[in-house]
């Protein structure tokens, strides 16, 4: 398990850490690590203080709020090729 302060994180759950303490999975060994990345489909759960989650910004939520948020960012995999 990692347990510290939560620095950023992005909509894809992806979470940026600092002043962590990461704790081996039988619970007899620990670490103390400055910052650390956790890419967010490795995430099972995730423990949260009320407090934070009140701060957090509120979504988009029509259709043209979102459609807003995304416009002028490329789509999709492809391109024109070449090169």
């Amino acid at each position: 398990t990692y347990s510290g302060v939560l620095a950023s994180c992005d909509g894809f759950m992806n979470l940026h850490m600092r002043d962590i303490v990461c704790t081996s999975r039988d619970g007899e060994r620990f670490w103390k690590i400055p910052e650390c990345y956790v890419r967010g489909n490795s995430i099972k759960y995730l423990r949260l203080p009320d407090e934070v989650i009140d701060m957090v910004k509120d979504e988009p939520t029509s259709r043209r709020e979102i459609r807003q948020q995304f416009k002028g960012r490329a789509r999709g995999r492809g391109g024109r090729g070449g090169g």
